[in-house]
């Protein structure tokens, strides 16, 4: 085997991971796309432990920095490649990357996280990119002075227009659940707002526009509603990136790999999972990073004992 793990992914569970194999000394690849995960793209994050304000893109590098520091001739990073595919070999795994590079170890961590849930409702994808958009912090200056609509109401919803209150005039959030899932303290904040309206149990059925959107219609208590708007922001959630193991390990109806909570191995003996991509009931880089951590010490257990 060319290593004893391979971690597959750069946000806070494979970095978290990373960091902790090198320190304990674990032969180990780390291939990433990049680095920080989902809140690469979030201005501002707030719930990140000891720091009250991060720009994801601060995270990312830091998350990056942290492992160079570390990393000393145990640790290799591969950075910028995706990995397509995960096979049992004889004494281990194989894992090649779309680069056409192959990696072997004993052991893989899967730590690839999701990636945004689509909007499925008439004009959603005709109209994506030409108004309907799936992230507030890259396009959201591009709609001074337009009303605009936010679909979900987590907490990805609540900073999406958050964002979106310092160009457009009337923000509305839409939600089809009955209350908001958001922190109270992120909704709370966002509703000081004179032009932001909430609006939970609303189901959207439509998204209309010829070359670009020109209104949202959605259903609520029965009756139907049509806003007029130019964006549509869409925070719905996002799809665990599973794809690559799902033929070897357990996954829930929704894609998540299912893991033993207390050590975060899989149903297939040498795979572990962490963050996002699993079935762990919370998703917060705080969480990530701590099972990051807990997948790591069971898998240097799990190496030295299977030497």
């Amino acid at each position: 085997m060319d290593y004893d793990l391979i971690i597959i992914g750069g946000g806070p569970a494979g970095s978290a991971a990373g960091v902790y194999a090198a320190r304990k000394k674990v032969k180990s690849v780390l291939i990433t796309e990049e680095f920080g995960g989902q809140s690469v793209v979030s201005p501002d994050v707030q719930n990140f432990i000891g720091i009250p304000h991060l720009p994801g893109t601060e995270i990312a590098k830091r998350f990056k920095e942290h492992l160079e520091t570390y990393k000393d001739d145990v640790l290799e990073i591969k950075e910028g490649d995706r990995v397509k595919s995960v096979k049992e070999v004889d004494g281990g795994f194989e894992v090649k990357a779309e680069d056409g590079q192959s990696y072997r170890a004993r052991a893989v961590l899967v730590a690839t996280g999701g990636h945004r849930r689509k909007l499925k409702v008439d004009g959603a994808d005709r109209l994506d990119g030409k108004g309907v958009v799936y992230c507030a912090s890259c396009d959201a200056p591009l709609f001074g002075g337009m009303k605009t609509v936010v679909v979900g109401g987590g907490n990805a919803g609540f900073e999406a227009a958050q964002q979106l209150l310092e160009y457009s005039p009337e923000v509305t959030l839409l939600d089809v659940a009955d209350e908001f899932k958001a922190d109270p303290a992120t909704v709370e904040n966002v509703q000081k707002s004179d032009k932001f309206t909430g609006i939970t149990g609303a189901t959207i059925k439509e998204i209309k526009g010829d070359k670009f959107v020109e209104s949202v219609v959605y259903e609520k208590d029965g009756e139907e509603h049509e806003l007029e708007v130019k964006g549509v922001f869409v925070e719905i959630g996002s799809i665990p990136n599973s794809d690559i193991v799902k033929d070897l390990v357990d996954v829930t109806d929704y894609g998540e790999i299912v893991i033993d909570h207390k050590t975060a191995r899989t149903s297939k003996e040498g795979i572990w999972a962490a963050g996002d991509v699993t079935d762990v009931p919370y998703k917060q880089n705080n969480i990530s990073m701590g099972d990051g951590v807990k997948a790591l010490e069971d898998i240097y257990i799990w190496l030295t004992k299977n030497k």
